[in-house]
């Protein structure tokens, strides 16, 4: 039975005499786009700039010549490859009335030759073929990519840009560090709150003051710590106070219900429910397919082995998931889902533990999903008291 939001193949019969069917290889300096014009027997192909408006002429151009011979399109297609330009080309392109398309570029099949020819012609003529067999409806073409709106894409920046934030600052605090410990001067707390004040008492082991240039680029990387603390903060309290403004608004209610659950924070909550809760994924092995907790067998003739994790899927909910795994078996002991990694893994074999969190990372998460879909949670939970 076909399911309504299965993105592995197209729902609607495709009549290749009344449709016009375009792909773009999408380039910084230009796009490359290629289609199927009905009554034409060329397969015209035309480098545009990247730029929205001038790829609606050319797609309109490619109708006249249709409607010119014969065959009017009533239909009309496109897709390009997700990637750096994101999905405001397809939002566009629909609210003018036409059906765009964003291929998941991993789930294009390539020759495997060692040296094979790669030109963004035999790209363009790669996703025609790919785009087409999803088109009339068959699998393992290519997989399509759910567009978000503008809203659910901005709705992932504040996370994003905390986690960019806390990568900067874990830098900022190594580089001086390393460069103290180039004077040989080590336990200094560059942290600390006063460590700009308590530079100038400094001592290298020979007896003497750090050198001017270190010392202002030390004052120079505390003044660049001091404002990504800023920064870090501003969006954490933002972040609250549109939780607390609008409670039920949006994916709020489910940030709220997962942050109730001992050990899971506000962070990991709006992680989760903006990257992968939120998104209307058809079952659970779609959950962990999206997350990429699944693994890769790889099986052929007698030889039966497991690669480990695909990693296919959205990297920071992956991480996301594992150290939740981690902080569920102490901040919920009790669980049925710790419980059942302990039952397992009362060997004390390292490697076991490994690959049992990322079980439990995969159960948890399906479980959470549940949660906060069908408000129902099959497992014990620790509570913090509704506020």
């Amino acid at each position: 039975m076909p399911r309504v939001n299965d993105l592995s193949r197209s729902l609607t019969a495709l009549d290749q005499d009344s449709t016009l069917i375009a792909v773009i290889e999408m380039g910084v300096k230009s796009w490359l786009v290629g289609a199927l014009v009905p009554g034409i027997y060329r397969q015209p192909e035309k480098k545009l700039d990247p730029e929205a408006e001038g790829l609606l002429r050319q797609l309109r151009r490619w109708c006249d010549e249709a409607a010119r011979a014969g065959r009017p399109v009533k239909r009309l297609c496109v897709a390009y490859e997700a990637g750096r330009d994101g999905f405001w080309l397809a939002r566009w392109l629909r609210r003018q009335g036409i059906e765009a398309h964003v291929m998941h570029p991993t789930s294009i099949p390539v020759k495997r030759d060692h040296r094979r020819a790669k030109t963004d012609r035999l790209d363009v003529n790669l996703l025609m073929r790919a785009f087409l067999g999803w088109l009339r409806g068959e699998t393992e073409h290519c997989s399509m990519v759910a567009i978000p709106t503008l809203a659910e894409e901005d709705a992932k920046r504040p996370s994003r840009e905390r986690e960019t934030l806390i990568g900067e600052r874990t830098s900022i605090i190594n580089r001086m560090k390393s460069t103290l410990v180039r004077f040989g001067i080590r336990g200094f707390k560059v942290t600390l709150r006063k460590a700009a004040e308590k530079l100038e008492a400094l001592r290298t082991p020979e007896g003497v003051t750090l050198p001017p240039h270190t010392m202002s680029e030390l004052k120079h990387d505390m003044e660049r710590l001091r404002l990504v603390r800023a920064q870090i903060e501003a969006i954490e309290t933002a972040r609250l106070e549109r939780l607390d403004q609008a409670p039920e608004a949006g994916p709020h209610a489910m940030i709220r219900l997962l942050a109730r659950i001992m050990g899971v924070g506000i962070e990991t909550a709006d992680l989760l429910v903006n990257e992968a809760l939120s998104r209307n994924l058809r079952d659970r092995r779609a959950v962990a397919r999206y997350a990429g907790l699944t693994g890769s067998p790889d099986e052929s003739g007698k030889r039966r082995r497991e690669k480990g994790l695909a990693r296919a899927g959205n990297g920071r909910v992956r991480r996301a998931m594992i150290q939740l795994a981690w902080r569920w078996l102490r901040f919920q002991e009790a669980s049925e889902l710790a419980q059942w990694y302990r039952r397992r893994t009362a060997d004390g074999r390292g490697d076991t533990r490994k690959t049992l969190i990322v079980a439990l990372a995969r159960k948890l998460l399906i479980a959470l999903w549940r949660l906060v879909t069908t408000g129902q949670f099959t497992h014990d939970l620790a509570l913090h008291p509704a506020s």
